[in-house]
């Protein structure tokens, strides 16, 4: 139906078309190609750039003969007005005007504006087609990045009535669940596997004291962020550390705000889903960095913890927990003075 209807078109309409549309295509598939390192679509895009190169051909041709008509043709041209004379005469002295016969030629239309206007129409749909993957969803297999579980509408524990402009689990998803969030870790590949917020108390304080955490996992490291709403200071925290005989610990200042970097092992706890139902003990897990900052500038109390670790042991460098805490800080309000 289509090559139907490209028959019925004008020469100076259906050519110029076709120039567009293949140009744009073959160029397309030319880039798909070279970006995938597909040789079957370079193939393809090859036959569509050879196949406009045709039809350019083509219009050249047909110029040229617009403009250089035959021999031939212009002999025949002057026998046919040479025939016509007399008659036209004989017409003139009977006093009747000459008639259009049925054979006059019409008006030619302007070619060039129609290869102009078929060129700019075709043209703008070709661009269309071009910038219409960028705005149109993906329809691939590949993995998308987890997102924040929607916990808007979850009623928070009195404590965070209780506590002065407290950040939620939901927010502290949102802030951490960053898409740059990979390369940061300096794993620039990977896509986050699991993602969760929740809007706990900290242990041991009766749920008096808020504590917000999130987490974002990837196939490297897996990253946890929450913010403790307590009167302990970070110099206060420091001091708790080295009593608890944590490693590498390393006081320093981010944003204006006093910080400590520390390391611990994490606790790895196994459950036996089998016939018994028992769980295994608790085990030491793999170290874990720790970036701990205050969370005002006068360290009235409360901190935030970034914590990175892997399931192999390794770990990244300190500069990685610096640059997510850069990223991620100014989601939290410091806490007001009461």
């Amino acid at each position: 139906m289509l090559g139907f209807l490209l028959r019925l078109l004008p020469f100076w309409v259906r050519e110029p078309l076709l120039i567009a549309v293949g140009s744009v295509l073959g160029v397309r598939i030319m880039y798909l190609a070279v970006r995938d390192h597909d040789r079957v679509a370079a193939g393809l895009g090859v036959v569509f750039l050879v196949f406009t190169a045709i039809r350019v051909y083509a219009v050249i041709r047909a110029l040229r003969a617009r403009r250089n008509p035959s021999p031939a043709a212009s002999a025949d041209g002057a026998a046919v007005a040479a025939a016509s004379q007399p008659q036209a005469q004989a017409q003139a002295q009977a006093g009747a005007g000459p008639r259009p016969g049925p054979d006059t030629p019409e008006k030619e239309h302007n070619a060039w504006s129609q290869a102009v206007a078929a060129v700019a129409v075709f043209g703008a749909l070709a661009a269309a087609l071009w910038v219409a993957p960028r705005f149109m969803p993906s329809d691939d297999n590949a993995p998308q990045p987890a997102s924040c579980s929607g916990g808007a509408h979850e009623e928070l524990p009195k404590a965070y009535k209780d506590t002065p402009q407290p950040v939620t689990g939901e927010e502290l998803c949102k802030a951490l669940n960053r898409p740059d969030l990979a390369k940061l870790l300096g794993t620039p590949g990977e896509t986050a596997t699991t993602v969760s917020s929740t809007n706990n108390t900290a242990p041991l304080t009766d749920g008096k004291v808020a504590q917000p955490e999130a987490e974002v996992t990837f196939d490297t490291y897996t990253v946890n962020v929450s913010a403790t709403y307590n009167e302990l200071s970070t110099d206060q925290y420091v001091k708790l550390m080295k009593f608890g005989d944590e490693k590498d610990i390393k006081t320093l200042t981010v944003l204006g705000r006093p910080a400590v970097l520390s390391s611990d092992h994490t606790m790895k706890l196994e459950i036996n889903l089998g016939s018994g139902g028992s769980g295994g003990p608790v085990e030491q897990g793999p170290l874990a960095r720790t970036l701990t900052v205050a969370l005002d500038r006068n360290d009235r109390g409360g901190y935030c913890d970034i914590t990175v670790w892997s399931t192999s042991g390794a770990l990244p460098n300190d500069s990685v927990l610096l640059n997510i805490a850069e990223k991620v800080l100014p989601k939290i309000p410091e806490r007001p003075v009461r």
